[in-house]
């Protein structure tokens, strides 16, 4: 590779897919969202149920092994529980919510898919302080209390969401933080929590809350000589939107990220310019389900 040249992740198979199901609306305007989701953020489309299920057909011929949907906030969406539903029949599917408007109803419907099925549905919940004090001045006001009557409605219905908090704390309080999110967790009922720990990524809504990426914060060719490419999700994962198939989820806003309109199309080389590109490299599959997250975990 040339001196000053990205180097280039190639796809070696396609193991997950992600499904942008509500573009980039969400009921909320998190302060340190990568993607600038917002309540009026109409930039990308719905998916529709159609859309969805063709996808689950293309991926299932290229050995898809697992799916994912996110957005925006995916049950914003009125066929987000059919959607879930069908994706089930072709494997292991993860929801990425903010957990504030979760039904009952639904989760009935999804814990029956899930128990007649043979492939779990695991739950996603985005909570970033352990407090109103630590999570509201991020996410927005009321959002702690919400997201927390979400998750309890999960362990209601017998499932075991996986927390997520991006780290916006000094490493020193990381500990504790850890340990305040296990006990108001244990609080309402949750007495076995998983939580996974997401670094800061510096665009969309950060960019104006922290910082944008420097010039150097960039993958080199000294970096990329000997790593292992199977470290990143863009390495056997794509994204599909409105739009078409992008190569990961934290990138759809990027023009370069559109790849093609098939899954097929989209299996091929991408340069590693973006600054996120560099957070990925240094934190590994940041988006994926971590590999242990039985009980409290400290993942990346």
């Amino acid at each position: 590779m040339p001196s000053g040249e990205s180097p280039q992740v190639d796809p070696s198979h396609l193991d997950a897919l992600w499904f942008q199901v509500t573009g980039l609306r969400c009921n909320l305007a998190c302060r340190h969202c990568f993607v600038s989701c917002h309540p009026k953020n109409d930039t990308f489309g719905f998916l529709t149920l159609e859309q969805v299920e063709s996808r689950l057909q293309e991926a299932a011929k290229l050995g898809v092994k697992e799916f994912y949907f996110t957005g925006g906030e995916p049950f914003l969406h009125p066929q987000i529980v059919p959607m879930l539903i069908a994706a089930l029949r072709y494997g292991p599917v993860t929801v990425l919510t903010n957990g504030t408007v979760l039904k009952a109803q639904w989760l009935q419907q999804l814990w029956s898919a899930e128990d007649q099925g043979i492939y779990s549905l695991e739950f996603r919940v985005s909570i970033d302080g352990f407090s109103p004090a630590t999570n509201d001045p991020i996410r927005g006001a009321g959002t702690f209390d919400r997201a927390m009557r979400g998750v309890q409605l999960l362990v209601e219905h017998d499932f075991l969401p996986i927390i997520t908090a991006v780290r916006t704390w000094p490493d020193a309080e990381e500990a504790e933080v850890v340990a305040n999110f296990a006990a108001v967790l244990r609080d309402i009922g949750y007495t076995r929590p998983r939580i996974k720990l997401l670094p800061t990524l510096q665009l969309g809504a950060e960019e104006t809350r922290s910082c944008g990426y420097g010039q150097h914060d960039r993958i080199t060719a000294e970096m990329w000589a000997g790593f292992d490419a199977t470290q990143l999700v863009c390495e056997h994962s794509r994204v599909v939107s409105d739009r078409g198939v992008h190569v990961c989820p934290i990138l759809v806003e990027a023009p370069d990220s559109l790849l093609g309109e098939t899954l097929a199309e989209s299996l091929r080389p991408f340069p590693l310019a973006h600054g996120a590109c560099f957070t990925c490299y240094q934190f590994g599959s940041i988006c994926a389900n971590p590999s242990t997250a039985a009980g409290t975990g400290n993942g990346s």
